[in-house]
């Protein structure tokens, strides 16, 4: 299940067999200045992932917004989800849409700039 509002992405998953995995995570996001880093987005990561709570947060720069479902999957490796499940890939479409949210939030346009040290 996967509901998204702008600012809110929703997931949840129930384990079908002792190996499958289970999550139920409400992921949050905002647009906030860094001091170093300067314009971006906020994103909290709150629930449970294999029946762990999880409270995390990260700070994405403008120029690396568009990377958020990166940090989600090292998430849920960090937290017992195996690679082959950590994408949680399945709400593609949700994450389609909190893309483009997050575009608008940070009017980010195709052409924009990248800080060369965040490609390393």
């Amino acid at each position: 299940m996967a509901k998204f509002e702008p600012g809110y992405l929703h997931i949840e998953r129930h384990a079908l067999t002792p190996d499958d995995v289970s999550y139920n995570l409400h992921l949050k996001y905002e647009v906030t200045q860094d001091p170093k880093e300067g314009k971006g987005m906020l994103f909290t990561l709150q629930g449970s992932m294999q029946g762990k709570d999880v409270e995390e947060s990260f700070f994405l720069p403008k120029d690396q917004a568009y990377n958020f479902a990166s940090n989600v999957t090292k998430i849920a490796e960090k937290y017992g989800i195996p690679k082959t499940h950590s994408s949680i890939g399945s709400v593609h479409k949700h994450y389609d849409a909190m893309f483009e949210d997050v575009r608008l939030q940070l009017d980010m346009k195709s052409g924009d700039p990248v800080k060369p040290e965040h490609l390393e």
